[in-house]
């Protein structure tokens, strides 16, 4: 998971002077080296951490902090802040013009994702309202094409390609008039990739500029390679000029360093994140939010977003009345599972909840939420309605008819009642989920996984 070293020393490094009654020069100057200790181990830019450090150092010794009633929490603050501004600030958004289509030129080396991003920022532009067109400009690498045109086919968006032609400035043209001629209001343009940066690929990039004139030049970079993913953007930005960057296979990452310091380097700001595999895996990158991720704070904002796109009105309706219900049976149980599947995968939803990157090992793979459809679809009505109907004989036919062994069974089946029992403590107590979750084990959350 993305930042997940980072954010758990980070998240160590507050919990201990949070509670602070009083803070000295002495205990700032420790938590001050433990957080530039945490930022150089996560590959952040040596330069950017002194510079990060200094900011911190010099806010928080200031009176209003050290008179505060809570200096504890007003340095968390500051750290807080400064993160923010490290990561851009604010959230920054495609400039799209008002005579479309609006041409989006994706750029990288190879390898960093490129092709897939160009559909992944295709899907969430189009929920945005656009009507986007691919288009294939990457005429060298082989199967390239077809890559595009797959990933385009999945998410029903047209691609435009020209395998008869090796001028890729002639390709963006005509792609131009296809989208004039088809309404398609964003166009963006899938160049080629080098595995490294050389003369010949930059001069493309410039050609295709010049000539087609984007409106947004995005550097599509693979943030697992660290410095790497920096001294990459910075070439891209003085070569061609990059209006921001989309960092890719974010889920994979767990230092960050790209991330924080891609902005500080490049002055241009990151506009996308890619943090899954799949094709609706994307997200505008919000400063403020990820910020709160990785210093345990949470992002609800983001998880209420993302049940709002996934999930309709009447289907939210249904969902609050299974859940007033007296008892939660397995019927109601598979129909929350559905929903949260089409929110991303469960792991990343928890991981947005404040507190949860506490939990180590909190990993879950969405695979065995399948195998818990499977379970549930292999029994009678009877015995999603009643689970202690479900004596040996009928769990080994259970088992059978969902290609699973009694273990799993008997594991499900112990997570769904325990389930019910939080349901039933969640409906009777004062404070619902909030005590819930402030009384709950760790190790129970770890166990619902089915």
């Amino acid at each position: 998971m993305a930042f997940e070293g980072l954010s758990s020393r980070l998240q160590e490094i507050t919990r201990k002077i949070r509670g602070k009654a009083r803070i000295t020069e002495s205990d700032l100057k420790e938590m001050l080296r433990e957080v530039k200790l945490a930022l150089l181990e996560a590959d952040v830019n040596y330069k950017i951490v002194k510079e990060f450090i200094s900011s911190i150092q010099e806010k928080a010794l200031g009176q209003d902090v050290i008179k505060s009633l809570t200096p504890g929490q007003q340095v968390i603050k500051i750290v807080k802040d400064e993160m923010v501004q490290l990561l851009g600030g604010t959230e920054s958004k495609i400039n799209f013009t008002p005579n479309p289509p609006t041409v989006i030129m994706l750029v990288g080396l190879q390898g960093s994702g490129k092709t897939t991003t160009a559909g992944k920022l295709a899907n969430i532009l189009r929920k945005q309202g656009k009507k986007p067109l691919l288009v294939a400009c990457d005429i060298y690498r082989p199967a390239a094409i077809k890559q595009l045109q797959v990933v385009g086919a999945q998410l029903n968006i047209p691609v435009y390609s020209n395998e008869t032609s090796k001028d890729v400035v002639h390709i963006a043209k005509q792609a131009m008039n296809v989208a004039i001629s088809k309404l398609n209001d964003v166009v963006i343009l899938d160049t080629a990739g080098r595995l490294h940066i050389d003369d010949e690929l930059m001069q493309e990039l410039k050609n295709v500029k010049s000539n087609v004139k984007p409106h947004e030049i995005l550097l599509v970079v693979d943030s697992m390679t660290g410095q790497d993913a920096v001294n990459v953007a910075q070439s891209f930005n003085e070569a061609v000029g990059i209006d921001g960057v989309i960092l890719t296979k974010l889920d994979g990452d767990t230092r960050g360093g790209a991330a924080l310091s891609v902005k500080k380097v490049t002055g241009k700001p990151i506009k996308f994140a890619a943090t899954g595999e799949k094709l609706s895996d994307i997200e505008v990158f919000n400063p403020e939010r990820m910020t709160s991720r990785i210093l345990g704070m949470g992002d609800v904002l983001s998880i209420i977003e993302k049940a709002e796109e996934a999930i309709s009105q009447e289907d939210a309706e249904n969902l609050e009345k299974q859940l007033q219900k007296k008892e939660l049976d397995l019927d109601d149980y598979l129909a929350q599972i559905r929903q949260i599947k089409k929110m991303g995968s469960f792991s990343s939803i928890l991981k947005m909840l404040p507190g949860m990157n506490k939990i180590k090992d909190i990993n879950i793979d969405d695979k065995e939420f399948d195998k818990v459809e499977a379970i549930i679809c292999s029994m009678t009505k009877q015995e999603k309605r009643n689970v202690k109907l479900l004596n040996g004989s009928r769990r080994i036919r259970i088992a059978k008819g969902s290609g699973t062994t009694v273990q799993d069974i008997n594991k499900f089946i112990n997570s769904f009642e325990m389930t019910q029992k939080m349901m039933k403590k969640m409906k009777s107590d004062k404070g619902g989920i909030k005590n819930m979750m402030k009384n709950m084990n760790m190790e129970d959350l770890k166990n619902l996984r089915g």
